[in-house]
């Protein structure tokens, strides 16, 4: 059995961008309840999470953008950064966290502490861009883990597979030109933020680099596991991934209220055992697995479940 680590914090729960809004708090309790319940978290290694160090946001965020934000962080009460997506006085520390706890994940498992990682954590990452939130983002997680394991510790090529049901157009941006990340993203099309055609293949050195592979509505576990083993599989193997991040997205679950695809709980333990079959195969096992979307509680925690099960019997 694999050792699987596992970073959460209260403090998560502490962004809240108010009643009704889908990227809540209840997100969170929802997994962890599923995950006792079910007695998968007692399996876990757990890794406790420290506040990301500016340095290491600027890696992919502007400095503008950083400043930004902190001198809009309400001290009370929600301040609105675009149309989906606002912050209030806990906002800030959780993403700090949030970004923190991915950082630490990342040392665990290049220190041998555990091989996989899951990570839930809110705010999610994917949408923002070097120096705007969007999509319910603030700080790019994934993308700034990517930067930390090429700068600490020395990572020459990044795969990050996006499975959320929408184009993580930050992280593709991050990247577009670099050589160094392989970005490989299934998603609703066209569905927002609008971005993720098949033309858009990176830019410069990293031409190729980026593989996006739009999706139609009601497409389900078939559909993904073949463009997976047809798509992803071949790339990843030629191109050696020493380190595999995950933007796990679970809201293309066919009872996910924002978006309309097939995939189940069971479709996303598969998902995640192709991959864990990549890293297996290239980079010594390290996957780094971090929570994106996911808004339907039953069918989040029951993915999250077989998500992390999967990473425990890789």
């Amino acid at each position: 059995m694999a050792r699987t680590g596992f970073v959460y914090h209260s403090d998560y729960l502490k962004h809240d961008m108010g009643v009704g809004h889908p990227e809540s708090p209840d997100r969170l309790r929802a997994i962890v309840s599923r995950l006792k319940a079910g007695g998968v978290l007692d399996r876990l290694v757990l890794i406790e999470p420290t506040s990301v160090a500016d340095e290491w946001i600027t890696q992919v965020h502007k400095v503008s953008y950083l400043t930004s934000l902190k001198s809009r962080a309400p001290v009370s009460g929600r301040v609105s950064l675009d149309p989906d997506t606002s912050i209030s006085a806990g906002s800030l520390p959780a993403a700090y966290l949030a970004a923190g706890g991915v950082l630490a994940a990342a040392d665990a498992i290049m220190a041998g502490t555990v091989d996989h990682a899951f990570c839930a954590i809110r705010p999610p990452g994917h949408h923002a861009e070097s120096d705007r939130a969007m999509g319910f983002c603030l700080f790019n997680n994934v993308a700034i883990a990517a930067r930390y394991l090429q700068r600490r510790h020395g990572v020459a090529r990044v795969l990050i597979v996006d499975w959320d049901v929408h184009h993580g157009n930050g992280t593709q941006h991050t990247f577009d030109d670099d050589p160094s990340v392989l970005f490989f993203s299934t998603h609703q099309y066209p569905h927002y933020p609008g971005t993720g055609r098949a033309t858009e293949r990176g830019k410069g050195k990293g031409e190729g680099l980026t593989i996006n592979v739009p999706m139609s509505a009601g497409q389900g576990d078939e559909d993904y596991r073949e463009i997976f083993e047809r798509v992803l599989v071949p790339a990843a193997d030629a191109y050696k991934p020493e380190f595999v991040l995950i933007s796990a997205g679970f809201d293309a679950h066919r009872d996910d209220p924002l978006a309309s695809m097939g995939l189940t709980e069971e479709g996303y333990a598969t998902l995640t055992g192709i991959v864990a079959g990549i890293a297996r195969r290239h980079s010594k096992s390290r996957v780094l697995s971090c929570l994106e979307g996911g808004y339907n509680l039953n069918a989040l925690a029951a993915s999250v479940e077989r998500h992390v099960v999967a990473l425990l019997d890789a």
